[in-house]
C-alpha cells in the first residue's frame, strides 16, 4: 500500500480537508455532472479516468509542480465526496483522489476466478450463474469424471466368478445314461456347460432379444447405467444394466444389491471385461448363471426344468421360450408365480408374446431366417409342469449318496471338490431293479406288519443290494424306508450279523486251503501240509458238540470253560456230511471245521470272496466266528456270493462307471476280477448252497424254471435274519432286523424279533427269502435262464473229531429235518453235562458247560468276544460302508 493510506493525513491539508471544506455550506455547490453523471472539471469538461496506477505516476512527475488537476481528476473519476469541485488541494490532495478513486472505481468481479455470486448484480439475479460458470462447470466435471473413470479402470481388476456363480449341482444318472436326480453340490440348481452345448439358436435368441449389439459394442450401454443411477438417486424404480456383458458381470463377479457403489463397479469392471474377455467367453458365463426360474440357474438346469432334456437338444422355439424367462420368470412361466399378477393365464399370455416377439427380433436383426419362422408359425412349445429339480426321497439318496462315497474313496476327487458340484455322475444302478427291489420289501411289509397293534412289529428294518457276477456293478439296493426319514443305509452299514450265511466261506476254505495236519504242532500251516476237503467229509452233527482245536484239545473260553456247540432247537443230526450239514444249517459240524481249518485262514477266505475285513476284525478269536457273528453289509454280502457265482473270479462291488466334469473324463472304472477261488472250490460250493434252496432250509426263495443257490441264516436271541442267493446272472442279499431309528434314543441295540410279523421266530427263509424271491422273480423278466456249471469232485473224504469212519450216512437228498427253515443258531441256554457214548474216545465226561448260545452263538461267540455294542460295527463303519471305515454303529 502507498505511504497515504499508511499516513492519515491532517485536517488542514490537501484534498480532504479541502473536501470538508467544500462540503459545507452556504453557497457551496457540489460540482455539476454531465448527462452522463459523471463529475465535470470547472470548465465543463470531463474529467479523464485516472487510475491507482496512474495517480501515483501523476504524484511522482510533478515534482514540485502543484497537482491539483490530476489530483481533481482522480477524485472526480473515483466520485468520492472528498472535494471532486475545482480540483484543489495540492500534492496530498491529488495522492488522495487518486488513491481512492481506484479502489471504489474499478469493476467489482474483477480479479476473482469464480465470480459467483456475481459481482454488480442485485438480488436474486446474483445467484444465477452465467452460460460461462455453466459450461465451465459442466467441462471441469466431466473432466473429473473421466479423470476418475480412467484411474478406476486402471486400478480395478476383472475378478474371478463369485462362488454362488460357480456352485453347481452334480447331475447323476441310471445305468442307462438316462439323468436319474440333481443333488449334491450346495443350495443351486446349476450345472455349467460349455459354448458347444448350448446351440446356436438359444445364442441368437438371447442376443437378439437383450443386446443385438453384443458382439460389437464395448460391454457398456453409458445410457442405461446414467438412467439406473438416475433413478437409484432421485429414488426412482431400480434398473439394471442393460448389456450382455453388464448382466453377466452383475450374475457372475457381483452382487444383486441394487446400490448406487455396486453400479458403479458394474460399470468399470464391464468395460474392463469388454475389453479384455471374448465374446463367446462372456456368452457363455451368462447363459450359465442367468436364472430361469424354478430355482434352475443356468441353461442346462432350465433346459431340463423347462423340458426335460439336455440343452444342446433344445430346438428354436424352445429356446425362444427360454429367453423370455430372463425377463422376468414370475411372470413368464406358464406354470404360474408369486402374486396377483402371476396367473396362470396372465403368464401364459405374456410367455406367448414375449415368444412371438424374439422369434420376430431374430428375423429383424439378422439371426434367424423367414422362411424358419414362418415354419414355427405360432405353435407355442409344450412346456413341462414343475418338479423339483433336486429330489432324493425314497431310495434316491441312499443311491447318491452310495455313488458320493465311491466317487471320493476310489476316484481322484476330494469330497471338497465334489461338493463344489459340476461333475456329471454316470452309476451302475438300474431303475426298475431298484423299483422292483423297494416294491418288494413294500409289498412283504405291508403283508405282514402291523406296527400299531403289535410291539414286535415296531421299529423293523430291512437291507438289501443287488450284484452282477464277473462284473461287481451294483445294479439295485434297498437303504431303508424313506431317505429323508431314515438316514442310514441299510444296504451299506448295518452292524447286523449275518448268521449261517456265513458257513459257505468256512466250506470255501476247507475245499481251497484244507484242514490242518494235527500232529503237526504248527498252527500256521501251509497248504502242503494241509489235506483239501470234499463236500462229502463227515463231521459229527451232535448238539452240544465238545469243540478242540485243530490238534484234539479242548476248546476253552477265556473263563477256563469247556466250549459245546449246540444247535438251534437243540437238534442232533449225529455224524453228517458237509453238504447235508449245510442243507440242514447244522451248526456244530461247521464250527469245528472251521476250528480245524482255523479262524484265520476261513477270515482270509472271505475277504478273498469279497467281504471288507473291517467288518470281520475281533471275531476271529472264538469257534463261533463260523457262525457269521461278523457284520459285513448286505452290499458286499451279495458281492461275496457273486464270487461262487462266477466260478471264483471276484469283483469288487462298485457302483460308478465313470465320471465327467465340462465333457472330460475325470474317472473312469477298471474292471478287475482276479480268481480268488478256482473253479472246482467255487463251483463246488455252489452245487452245496444249490442244494439248500433245492430241498433244504431256503426253498422259499425257489424261482421257478431257474437255477439258484443261496444260503438262510438267522441270529442267536433272532436278532436278525438273512437270506442270501444267486442265479447265474445276478447275486442279491436281503438283511431283516429290529432297531430303533432314533439316534438319540438311550441304550439302543438291536431287539429280537420273537413274534414279529405274527411269527413265533424269524428265519431266514421266512420275510428275506420272501422278498429276495418276489424281487428276483421280476428282476430277471426277459433273461433267459442259465445253468450253473457242472462241479468236479475236489479233496478228500475226511472225518472231524467225533465222527466215526464208518457212519450212517444221511443221503443228501433226504432231509433229516424238515425242508422248512431249520434254525441254524445256537439256542443261547448253556449246556448241561454231556454223557459220553460207551466207545467214544474224544468224549470227556463232565467236562462242564459252554454257552453256545448267547457266548458261543452269533451275538459274540465266547466272552471274548462280546456282543459289538449297539449292535455292531456295520461293515468298516458308518463313513466307509463297504469301502470300509473305522465307524459303524447305526444311526
Amino acid at each position: 500500500m502507498s505511504e497515504h493510506r499508511r499516513k492519515p493525513p491532517k485536517a488542514s491539508e490537501g484534498g480532504r480537508a479541502a473536501a470538508r471544506r467544500g462540503a459545507q455550506p452556504p453557497g457551496r455547490r457540489a460540482a455539476p455532472r454531465d448527462t452522463s453523471g459523471s463529475a465535470a472539471g470547472p470548465y465543463g469538461e470531463e474529467a479523464p479516468y485516472m487510475g491507482r496506477a496512474a495517480a501515483r505516476r501523476a504524484q511522482k512527475s510533478g515534482g514540485r509542480r502543484r497537482a491539483g488537476a490530476a489530483g481533481a481528476g482522480a477524485a472526480g473519476a473515483a466520485g468520492a465526496g472528498y472535494g471532486g469541485h475545482g480540483g484543489g488541494g495540492g500534492h496530498r490532495g491529488g495522492g488522495y483522489g487518486g488513491d481512492y478513486g481506484g479502489d471504489y472505481g474499478d469493476d467489482p468481479g474483477k480479479g476473482r476466478f469464480i465470480d459467483y455470486p456475481r459481482a454488480g448484480r442485485y438480488g436474486a439475479s446474483r445467484w444465477i450463474p452465467s452460460w460461462k460458470l455453466v459450461g465451465g462447470s459442466a467441462l471441469g466435471s466431466m473432466a473429473l469424471l473421466i479423470g476418475a473413470a480412467g484411474i478406476g479402470l486402471a486400478i480395478v481388476g476383472v475378478p474371478d466368478p463369485n462362488d454362488a456363480a460357480t456352485a453347481q449341482k452334480n447331475v447323476y444318472y441310471w445305468d442307462n445314461n438316462k439323468p436319474m436326480v440333481v443333488a449334491g453340490g450346495g443350495d443351486v440348481n446349476r450345472q455349467i456347460v460349455p459354448l458347444s452345448k448350448i446351440p446356436q439358436h438359444m445364442q441368437d435368441a438371447v442376443i437378439s432379444a437383450e443386446n443385438a449389439s453384443f458382439e460389437t459394442d464395448s460391454g457398456v450401454d453409458p445410457m442405461g447405467i446414467l438412467r439406473a443411477v438416475f433413478n437409484m438417486a432421485t429414488g426412482g424404480t431400480t434398473q439394471s444394466g442393460s448389456t450382455i456383458t453388464q448382466q453377466y458381470v452383475k450374475n457372475a463377479m457381483l452382487s444383486q444389491d441394487q446400490t448406487l457403489s455396486r453400479k458403479v463397479k458394474e460399470l468399470l469392471i464391464s468395460t474392463k471385461v469388454g475389453a479384455t474377455v471374448s465374446k463367446d467367453e462372456i456368452l457363455k458365463g451368462y447363459l450359465n448363471t442367468a436364472y430361469y426360474g424354478r430355482g434352475a440357474y443356468g441353461i442346462q438346469a432350465a433346459s431340463r426344468a423347462y423340458f426335460n432334456k439336455n440343452s444342446e437338444k433344445l430346438t428354436a422355439s424352445e429356446s425362444a421360450f427360454l429367453s423370455a424367462l430372463l425377463n422376468g420368470p414370475n411372470l413368464y412361466d406358464p406354470a404360474g408365480g408369486v402374486g396377483e399378477a402371476a396367473t396362470k393365464d396372465k403368464n401364459l399370455a405374456r410367455a406367448k408374446a414375449r415368444w412371438s416377439w424374439t422369434l420376430n427380433r431374430e428375423v429383424a436383426v439378422g439371426r434367424m431366417k423367414k422362411a424358419d419362422r414362418d415354419e414355427i408359425g405360432e405353435k407355442f412349445p409344450k412346456v413341462l409342469p414343475p418338479r423339483k429339480a433336486t429330489e432324493k426321497k425314497g431310495q434316491i439318496g441312499y443311491l447318491t449318496d452310495l455313488a458320493d462315497g465311491y466317487v471320493t474313496n476310489k476316484g481322484d476327487i476330494t469330497k471338497e471338490q465334489l461338493d463344489r458340484g459340476g461333475f456329471h455322475i454316470y452309476t451302475t444302478f438300474n431303475q426298475k431293479k431298484v423299483k422292483e427291489m423297494e416294491s418288494a420289501v413294500k409289498t412283504i411289509y405291508k403283508r405282514n406288519m402291523r406296527p400299531k397293534e403289535r410291539e414286535r412289529d415296531k421299529h423293523v428294518q430291512f437291507g438289501g443290494a443287488s450284484v452282477k457276477p464277473k462284473d461287481g456293478a451294483i445294479v439295485a439296493i434297498y437303504g431303508g424306508q424313506d431317505w429323508t426319514k431314515h438316514f442310514t443305509n441299510n444296504a451299506d452299514v448295518t452292524g447286523a450279523q449275518v448268521g449261517s450265511t456265513f458257513k459257505p466261506f468256512v466250506l470255501a476254505a476247507a475245499m481251497r486251503d484244507g484242514v490242518r495236519d494235527p500232529k503237526n504242532p504248527n498252527p500256521d500251516q501251509g497248504r502242503t501240509d494241509r489235506k483239501q476237503v470234499s463236500p462229502r467229509s463227515v463231521y459229527s452233527g451232535k448238539n452240544k458238540l465238545l469243540i478242540r482245536d485243530y490238534a484234539g484239545k479242548v476248546w476253552h473260553n477265556e473263563k477256563g470253560e469247556e466250549w459245546r456247540q449246540v444247535n438251534d432247537g437243540n437238534e442232533s443230526y449225529g455224524d453228517i456230511n458237509l453238504r447235508e450239514a449245510m442243507r440242514v444249517s447244522a451248526n456244530s459240524p461247521y464250527v469245528q471245521l472251521g476250528m480245524d481249518v482255523g479262524t484265520q485262514t476261513v477270515k482270509d477266505a472271505a475277504v478273498d470272496a469279497g467281504l471288507h475285513e473291517e467288518s470281520l476284525d475281533g471275531s476271529t478269536n472264538s469257534p463261533s466266528f463260523a457262525l457269521g457273528t461278523a457284520s459285513p453289509s448286505a452290499i458286499r454280502m451279495a458281492g461275496a456270493y457273486a464270487t461262487f457265482a462266477a466260478s471264483g473270479q471276484q469283483a469288487d462291488p462298485y457302483s460308478v462307471r465313470m465320471v465327467k466334469k465340462e465333457d472330460n473324463v475325470v474317472y473312469q472304472h477298471k474292471k478287475k476280477t482276479p480268481q480268488a477261488f478256482t473253479s472246482a472250490v467255487a463251483d463246488n460250493v455252489t452245487d452245496v448252497l444249490k442244494n439248500v434252496v433245492d430241498k433244504g432250509t431256503g426253498t422259499s426263495a425257489q424261482l421257478p424254471g431257474r437255477q439258484v443257490a443261496g444260503k438262510t441264516g438267522t441270529t442267536d436271541g433272532n436278532k436278525s435274519a438273512w437270506f442270501v442267493g444267486y442265479t447265474p446272472q445276478l447275486s442279491t442279499a436281503v438283511g431283516m432286523w429290529r432297531l430303533n431309528d432314533d439316534a438319540a434314543a438311550k441304550n439302543r441295540h438291536f431287539l429280537k424279533m420273537f413274534g414279529t410279523g405274527g411269527q413265533k421266530k424269524i428265519h431266514g427263509a421266512s420275510f428275506p427269502a420272501e422278498i429276495w424271491a418276489t424281487y428276483m422273480g421280476r428282476a430277471l423278466t426277459g433273461v433267459p435262464p442259465a445253468n450253473f456249471p457242472t462241479p468236479v469232485p475236489i479233496g478228500d473224504k475226511i472225518y472231524g473229531p467225533g465222527a466215526s469212519p464208518s457212519p450212517t450216512p444221511t443221503p443228501s437228498d433226504t432231509p433229516s429235518a424238515s425242508p422248512s427253515e431249520t434254525p441254524d443258531q445256537p439256542s443261547g441256554t448253556p449246556s448241561p453235562t454231556q454223557g459220553c457214548g460207551l466207545f467214544d474216545p474224544n468224549c470227556e465226561e463232565n467236562s462242564g458247560g459252554q454257552n453256545g448260545g448267547t457266548d458261543g452263538g452269533t451275538d459274540g461267540g465266547t466272552s471274548s468276544s462280546p456282543p459289538p455294542p449297539n449292535g455292531g460295527n456295520g461293515n468298516g463303519g458308518g463313513g466307509g460302508g463297504f469301502f470300509g471305515g473305522s465307524t459303524g454303529v447305526p444311526e
